[in-house]
């Protein structure tokens, strides 16, 4: 009875929210997925007009509703232009919930979800395993963008140039912090996420390198767990409300000025997924917590600029290599960081920045939509590969670490010599010199 309430709640909710739509069209030029496929089902009017009437809809043919609402990044393009204020990803997010709890979750989903991702410690384990392992599955692809491939043919892998689990994941290498705030007089949380725990632990160091150089006090709780995208993403409530009250509790009692996060779509899903899930919920102490916590999250670029004051006093140019910058769509058209990791970047003058052409067009990663639509996941991400080229770059930074990732893969199959930077490393370096 409570699980129908729930989804009754939420078709209540999003006929509200599809009434805002006036199929205008203005979503179809700026949709990575239409672009690259031509098909109006793959846009967002045509997702909304599916949706529309959804409750009749989902009891006569589901599946076909579920198929076209998953063929989207949920990059927030479409939302970011919408000349009505069409709240887009908040609808496709409510949507798949409804669709989830009408027609249950895949084994396969399952068990990912709700056996490894949400119970942290499990997680944890089994990647942990999975990296003393990858060797015997994986085979260098690239020195210079750090990739593998398979030495197998996989499903799963396919014909990706991926980036192996990191050796030592950073929970690991430092599994709790918890230092005083010094001249800034600030300290902040570190929410560190899961690929950048797991996969890229530099961009987590280098960022401690940065809040010592600024002496900004941290706090970096034990064993944290997923924001809760994926599972949000494939529309199970569930494992996303057991996450969000398990990050809740490593969080409490809030004592420090700002939530600090490396990853774009950690930033964005805390900011305005938790919100968005927990507004109508019962529990007025959940609301709150979410509330006090969503309020405080921070990007970390924008909090180095706007916060404590990017260091950009100059020095020596050594090489006068050229640096480009990929806008993540969660950072610009979610939350609207665009000119503080350029500022970050600007900040080392080893290099020297050149905007490439679309440096806010999506990479197409998108998270399982890159598992489950590859062949339209790397199109997309083909485009995004060229533009790098055209910059002149040696190295491309972005502030995602799902963006590096699918970066990374673009480049080493196209064996460019092309390194892939996040902002906070390229920006700690600049900060050796004056240490």
């Amino acid at each position: 009875m409570s699980d129908m309430k729930k989804l009754a709640q939420l078709m209540k909710e999003l006929e509200k929210m599809l009434a805002v739509c006036m199929r205008c069209g203005t979503c179809q030029a700026v949709c990575p997925i239409f672009l690259t496929t031509g098909k109006e089902s793959d846009v967002a009017r045509g997702k909304l007009a599916i949706l529309d009437g959804l409750l009749n809809k989902m009891f006569e043919n589901p599946d076909r509703v579920c198929e076209h609402l998953n063929r989207c990044l949920l990059c927030g393009s479409c939302a970011a232009n919408c000349p009505s204020g069409v709240k887009v990803i908040d609808i496709f997010i409510k949507a798949r919930a409804i669709l989830t709890a009408f027609m249950g979750l895949s084994a396969g989903k399952k068990l990912i979800l709700r056996k490894m991702l949400s119970n942290p410690r499990t997680f944890d384990r089994l990647l942990e395993f999975g990296s003393r392992f990858q060797r015997f599955f994986a085979k260098p692809a690239s020195d210079i963008v750090g990739t593998s491939c398979s030495r197998i043919i996989s499903p799963i892998l396919n014909q990706r140039h991926f980036v192996p689990l990191a050796p030592v994941p950073y929970h690991r290498i430092s599994p709790s912090v918890n230092i005083p705030a010094g001249r800034s007089g600030m300290k902040i949380a570190y929410f560190t996420g899961c690929l950048i725990d797991k996969i890229f632990p530099n961009v987590a160091q280098a960022a401690m390198r940065v809040f010592s150089f600024h002496e900004v006090g941290v706090f970096l709780p034990e064993g944290q767990g997923c924001c809760g995208i994926p599972a949000i993403a494939s529309g199970d409530v569930k494992s996303f409300e057991k996450l969000l009250l398990y990050n809740i509790e490593k969080f409490k009692p809030f004592d420090f000025d700002y939530l600090v996060t490396s990853c774009a779509t950690c930033t964005a899903t805390i900011k305005k997924i938790w919100p968005l899930m927990t507004r109508e919920s019962s529990e007025n102490n959940l609301r709150k917590d979410v509330e006090i916590i969503s309020d405080k999250v921070i990007d970390i670029n924008r909090f180095i600029v706007s916060k404590v004051g990017a260091n950009t006093q100059t020095h020596e140019n050594d090489s006068g290599k050229i640096i480009t910058y990929h806008d993540p769509c969660h950072l610009n058209k979610s939350l609207g960081v665009t000119a503080e990791p350029r500022l970050m970047l600007k900040a080392n003058n080893n290099y020297r920045f050149n905007e490439m052409p679309e440096s806010d067009w999506c990479c197409g990663m998108g998270g399982s939509f890159n598992l489950e639509h590859y062949d339209i996941s790397a199109a997309i991400g083909e485009r995004k590969r060229n533009n790098i080229k055209a910059s002149g770059c040696s190295v491309v930074a972005t502030a995602c670490p799902a963006c590096m990732i699918q970066i990374s893969d673009m480049l080493s199959k196209s064996n460019e010599k092309i390194e892939v930077k996040h902002t906070i490393e390229i920006y700690a370096k600049s900060l050796e010199k004056l240490s």
